[in-house]
């Protein structure tokens, strides 16, 4: 049973994956909110359509003194060392399921890598007030099932969100739900947001 994340909480993805957990998968899905539109015969016939959403989801790797090491985007869809594999971009939001997906093999995140976080921006410039049903979720790569997941549907005139950090404590991995809303199009804007929460 996967575990429904609040804004702040932090649980241990080992635990909750049983404690064999080699590779993650960090999926993000949304949907763009949909329009009524007039028109049609005496208001039947009117269509309902929705604007294309161009969320954009990154992954950032950071040492134990909080220098970025790498960073797994749309213009960069695999980690210089191999261990992270981004899925590529989805323009448009639609469909079901997750709409963009990181791959982490935590086995092979080198070991001078303490924490990754993974934000969402807005690339063509929209609100998440244009955003609904957006969330981020944590899968064990080993059997497909949920271990976390984190709704972000908190709408507003941002146009990025810090999601989560997923970051070495003790020996195992853990998950931190930030939720921490920005504005930007590429995750550089969101640096000074950032370096806080690591």
């Amino acid at each position: 049973m996967a575990v429904n994340l609040e804004k702040g909480q932090k649980i241990s993805l080992t635990k909750e994956a049983g404690g064999n957990l080699s590779k993650v998968v960090m999926g993000l899905g949304w949907d763009a909110i949909k329009k009524t539109g007039g028109g049609g015969f005496f208001g039947f016939g009117g269509d309902s359509k929705s604007n294309d959403i161009d969320l954009d989801a990154s992954c950032l790797m950071f040492d134990e003194r909080g220098a970025l090491i790498d960073t797994i985007y749309f213009g960069q869809l695999r980690s210089k060392d191999g261990s992270i594999q981004h899925s590529g971009d989805n323009r448009t939001g639609d469909g079901d399921g997750d709409d963009e997906q990181i791959v982490v093999d935590l086995d092979r995140v080198p070991a001078n890598v303490k924490s990754l976080v993974f934000t969402v921006n807005s690339f063509t410039g929209q609100n998440f007030s244009q955003v609904a049903n957006a969330y981020c979720r944590i899968l064990n790569s080993a059997n497909n099932s949920e271990i976390a997941r984190y709704q972000l549907s908190v709408q507003g005139n941002h146009t990025a969100q810090i999601m989560a950090k997923t970051y070495r404590h003790n020996g195992e991995w853990k998950m931190h739900a930030i939720g921490e809303n920005g504005s930007g199009r590429t995750f550089q804007e969101l640096m000074p947001l950032i370096t806080p929460h690591l």
